[in-house]
């Protein structure tokens, strides 16, 4: 059985993690007979919008308050993460990722990656535990690890980011997956291509799939 640490950015696609991908790679973990564990940085989020509206409102939440919504209340403080005790660890997308576990939202290429994500993907690079990173994730990958091959689909602005921090970009569709062999990432587009949930399904299958083959 394969151990995830599934690592989140709160709750909501425009100000943490994004729903449906987080759901449907806890799902896609259960269904291949894995084992999961969330976690989330304990801190306060960039900002929160108001989902009905997109508007930004004056509310302060917490990361690991919000992604404790979608852990069922079963989540653990990143900085208590154990990797000794996973096979791999896992980031779903949305804003959340780009705001709250790192800088790239507000600062673009310049962007500083959290100190606590930082040292949990550099620390399983270092062991060699499998890296699986969605939508908008791999940006932040590309930052932590210096010639990681990923992608998140075919946005050209993205893709000359990631390639500026010493990362490689590879266009794919709905659903793919880049394995990048040598540094043990995966990743696959998610929503920063236009899909549906089933779409989305796909893709998070396809990705904890081949992390459990591997």
């Amino acid at each position: 059985m394969k151990r995830f640490a599934v690592i989140l950015a709160g709750c909501g696609v425009y100000d943490g993690s994004e729903i449906h991908e987080t759901v449907c790679t806890l799902l896609a973990i259960s269904r291949n007979k894995g084992s999961y564990k969330i976690f989330a940085p304990d801190i306060n989020q960039y900002h929160v919008v108001n989902h009905l509206t997109g508007e930004v409102t004056s509310e302060e939440r917490n990361v690991l308050v919000e992604a404790a919504r979608l852990g069922r209340g079963e989540i653990t403080p990143l900085d208590q993460i154990n990797l000794d005790h996973f096979d791999a660890i896992v980031l779903p997308g949305g804003f959340g990722v780009a705001k709250n576990l790192c800088s790239y939202a507000y600062e673009g290429e310049n962007f500083r990656v959290l100190e606590e994500v930082k040292r949990v993907v550099k620390e399983a690079y270092q062991k060699k535990i499998p890296i699986g990173a969605m939508c908008i994730s791999p940006v932040l990958i590309s930052k932590i690890i210096a010639g990681a091959t990923v992608t998140i689909g075919s946005d050209k602005a993205t893709a000359d980011d990631i390639e500026k921090s010493g990362a490689f970009h590879k266009i794919t569709q709905k659903g793919e997956v880049i394995f990048d062999e040598k540094n043990k990432i995966y990743s696959t587009p998610c929503y920063m291509l236009e899909s549906s949930i089933a779409d989305i399904a796909d893709g998070c299958d396809n990705l904890i799939t081949a992390i459990i083959k591997a």
